[in-house]
């Protein structure tokens, strides 16, 4: 049974009577974080206090102070550890670079432990007891299994982005390590949505949470001006190419497979507009490099998969374009949460072909919004109707191998 949390007068706050001590608040005025945002204003006080946190807010919110501040005082007062637990690389290594900017003045060092790095720097770090491990749940399983990390002071746990990693199935790997970290801790659990596994997580492993949220969900920014258009497969790349030209500024591109990643970021190149690409299939480095070069410019354009959709913290994004529109209508929610950002306007551009009216009506009740439909510009070539499934697999070799590969991409 959780306590909902009062929201009353929570727009009066400032970070400065949330409850943190004196030295921390001089760490945030000298960041310029005054005002926190309504999830940080809610969990910060409770989190302070010790208390469980489910917070349910859509991405960009500001959850990561909401998390870190209370972890940072803690260790501070009380010593102990913390481990948070993500479902991507880049949102681990975005968190580890907001909560050192204000754990580094304390002495306080931070690892992270994810996938794609190497075991033996990991193994390295880990040996110097860093106050606070945030990684991935995979990458913290091996490292249990090999013996090569102790949990066993733990004091504070959070569960970040947890619809996502149950998304990802990371489910196992999670409640392994909540029965490997002591019972005697405290749990703070974030999520954009609430699905049946949360709350059973929440009843088996949690006391008695505090329930904070937001934004109801489902909700998208106000900021974000949405459109869509109905368009056919053949008309994609040309449109794409006309709305880069209409609009200037950064953009984000989602699709839904590695494949179709690779090839839109080539055909964006073609267009002479730079261009990176982001997906499970690159490397480490090669993630690092491209998110890097995205957020000081060197690229105008990163074409990226649902895996890296919530791990990309990127400051004034202009526009988003789902040139594929999401398998599940939650990932909407957090692709076009990307752009809007910090009361900021922004753009999401979404993709649907006539056959995929069912994935919007999906979207369209999941906001319980309308999505306004655009007309197509003159200029996009004619649209190529593709033959129904049973004809073509009526007529063999001739389509066979387009459908399987993507069939294979389906599987991705």
């Amino acid at each position: 049974m959780h306590k909902q949390k009062n929201t009353e007068h929570l727009n009066e706050l400032s970070f400065h009577n949330l409850g943190l001590d004196t030295p921390i608040l001089k760490v945030l005025d000298q960041l310029k974080f005054h005002i926190p945002t309504p999830i940080q204003a809610q969990a910060i006080p409770d989190g302070l206090n010790g208390e469980d946190i489910i917070g349910v807010a859509q991405t960009g919110t500001g959850k990561t102070l909401a998390f870190s501040l209370p972890i940072i005082q803690r260790l501070i007062r009380h010593g102990g550890r913390g481990l948070i637990l993500l479902p991507t690389r880049e949102l681990a290594l975005q968190v580890e670079e907001m909560l050192h900017k204000v754990a580094k003045s304390f002495g306080l060092r931070t690892v992270v432990i994810i996938g794609g790095a190497p075991m033996n720097r990991q193994v390295r770090d880990l040996r110097k007891k860093p106050h606070v491990i945030i990684g991935t749940p995979g990458r913290i399983i091996n490292h249990i299994e090999d013996k090569t990390i102790s949990l066993h002071d733990v004091s504070v746990l959070v569960l970040d982005e947890a619809d996502r990693m149950l998304d990802m199935g990371f489910a196992p790997q999670i409640k392994k390590i909540l029965h490997v970290v002591p019972k005697d801790r405290q749990t703070m659990l974030f999520s954009a949505t609430m699905p049946t596994e949360i709350v059973e997580i929440a009843t088996q492993y949690m006391k008695r949470p505090t329930h904070v949220e937001v934004a109801r969900q489902g909700t998208t920014a106000e900021q974000v001006d949405q459109e869509i258009y109905i368009v056919a497969r053949n008309q994609k790349k040309h449109l794409l190419e006309m709305l880069l030209k209409q609009y200037e500024g950064t953009a984000l591109v989602f699709t839904r497979t590695k494949h179709g990643a690779r090839k839109i970021c080539r055909d964006i190149n073609r267009m002479k507009h730079s261009a990176a690409e982001i997906h499970s299939n690159r490397s480490l480095p090669q993630r690092k490099q491209a998110l890097e070069g995205f957020k000081n410019g060197k690229y105008r354009v990163l074409v990226a998969t649902d895996i890296a959709a919530r791990g990309i913290d990127v400051k004034d994004i202009v526009m988003v374009i789902n040139y594929d529109v999401p398998e599940y209508a939650e990932d909407y929610v957090h692709r076009i949460g990307r752009t809007g950002r910090a009361g900021k306007d922004g753009h999401a551009i979404t993709f649907i072909m006539p056959s995929q009216s069912d994935k919007l009506r999906k979207i369209e009740r999941l906001i319980e919004l309308k999505l306004s439909q655009t007309d197509l510009p003159k200029e996009l070539p004619a649209p190529e109707h593709e033959a129904p499934k049973a004809h073509r697999e009526r007529h063999g070799t001739r389509t066979s191998y387009s459908a399987n590969r993507r069939g294979r991409n389906r599987r991705r």
